[in-house]
C-alpha cells in the first residue's frame, strides 16, 4: 500500500489506547491533525486493503470462554484439504501453515473446554489426523501491537500481567460479541453498538474500560495484519527449557524487541517444548539473529525448533458469538 505520514501516525499511534469517548475518530483525528471524516476514510481504506483486521478489542485467551493452540502433521499433498477442514469450524480464529512436520497450526475458541474439545474432535475426524493439543498454561507477554515503522520511541517492554481477578459479568459476552468483527466506522460507533444490544452508550463505554482495566481486554485499537507491512518472516520458536528456570528465562526473552508473544504450554510425548515465543521480522536473517540472541540467554536450553509461517488460512479475532 501507498502510505503517507498520517497513515503511519494512525497505524503506530492507535493500536492501543483507543479513545473510549463518544466520538473517538474525531479525537484521533485531532491528535494527528486530521478531520474526523478524513480519519474515517483512511481507516476504511486500510480495512478494504486487508491491512487491518478490525478496530476493536483483543480479548485475552481463556478469560471469556476457552481456547487452545493445536497442530496437525499433514502430508504436503493434503495441506489444502486439511486447512479447509480446519476453517469449517467457526471457532477456529487462526490457522497457519508452518515449516515443520507439524505443519498446520490453529487456535480454536469455544464457550468452554468441552466446546474446544468437540471442535478439535470434528477437525480430527474430517482430516483423519490426530491433533497435538497445547493449551496455554501461563502467558508472559502477548502483544502484537508493536510499532511498524520505527518512527518513534519504542515502548518499554515488560512481561504482560495477568488479569486483576475481576469477574466476567453476564453481559460481557453480548458486548464483546457485538464488536468481534470490529467497531462500526461511524462518527458514533459506541452509540451504534449500544443501540444494537439495547444498552446505553455510557454503559458500553464504562464496561469496556473495566474490561481493559481487568486485562480481560488486553488491547483495544487498530488490529493490523503484519504481513501487509512487510513482516513476512514470522516464526514460532519453541524451547525445551529447564522447568525450574523457565520463568526467569521467559522474562529475559520478552526484553527482546522482536519477541511479540511468549507463553508456557505443556510438553507432550514427542513434543518436549515448554516455552513458545513468536518473532515478527521483515526478513529471515533478522528472525534468526533474534533466535541466536535468545539462545545466548539460555545456555542450559536442551533444544529448540524454529517454525516459520509460510501461509495464513485464517487470521481474525475470536468469534465469541459462535462459541
Amino acid at each position: 500500500m501507498l502510505l503517507d505520514d498520517r497513515d503511519r501516525d494512525l497505524l503506530d499511534g492507535w493500536q492501543r489506547e483507543f479513545p473510549l469517548v463518544s466520538r473517538p475518530f474525531a479525537a484521533i483525528g485531532a491528535a494527528v491533525d486530521l478531520s474526523e471524516a478524513d480519519t474515517l476514510a483512511r481507516l476504511r481504506r486500510l480495512l478494504a486493503a486487508n491491512a487491518l483486521s478490525r478496530i476493536g478489542a483483543v480479548v485475552r485467551p481463556n478469560t471469556i470462554g476457552a481456547s487452545t493452540l493445536a497442530a496437525l502433521a499433514v502430508p504436503p499433498a493434503e495441506v489444502e484439504a486439511a486447512a479447509r477442514a480446519m476453517v469449517m469450524e467457526a471457532g477456529v480464529n487462526h490457522a497457519y501453515q508452518r515449516e515443520h512436520a507439524y505443519n498446520l497450526w490453529f487456535v480454536v475458541t469455544a464457550a468452554d473446554r468441552a466446546g474446544v474439545d468437540a471442535a478439535i474432535a470434528r477437525i480430527e475426524l474430517r482430516t483423519r489426523r490426530h491433533a497435538l493439543v497445547l493449551p496455554m498454561l501461563r502467558d508472559f507477554h502477548i502483544d502484537l501491537g508493536f510499532p511498524l515503522f520505527e518512527r518513534g520511541a519504542r515502548r518499554e517492554r515488560a512481561p504482560t500481567p495477568g488479569t486483576t481477578g475481576a469477574s466476567v459479568e453476564p453481559g460481557d459476552r453480548v458486548l464483546l460479541s457485538s464488536i468481534e468483527r470490529g467497531l462500526p466506522l461511524t462518527s458514533t460507533p459506541f452509540s451504534d453498538v449500544a443501540n444494537q444490544i439495547g444498552w446505553s452508550e455510557d454503559d458500553v463505554l464504562i464496561r469496556l474500560k473495566r474490561l481493559i482495566q481487568a486485562r480481560i481486554i488486553s488491547r483495544f485499537g487498530l488490529v493490523v495484519r503484519h504481513r501487509a507491512f512487510g513482516y513476512t518472516n514470522n516464526a514460532m520458536v519453541v524451547w525445551d527449557l529447564p522447568d525450574d528456570d523457565l520463568v526467569r528465562l521467559a522474562h529475559r526473552f520478552v526484553e527482546q524487541e522482536s519477541v511479540t508473544l511468549c507463553y508456557e504450554r505443556p510438553r507432550r510425548i514427542g513434543w518436549p517444548y515448554n516455552l513458545f515465543t513468536m518473532i515478527h521480522a521483515r526478513d529471515r536473517a533478522h528472525a534468526l539473529q533474534t533466535v541466536a540472541a535468545l539462545k545466548l540467554l539460555a545456555p542450559k536450553c536442551v533444544g529448540h525448533d524454529i517454525l516459520f509461517s509460510t501461509r495464513c488460512f485464517r487470521q481474525r479475532g475470536a468469534r465469541l458469538s459462535a462459541a
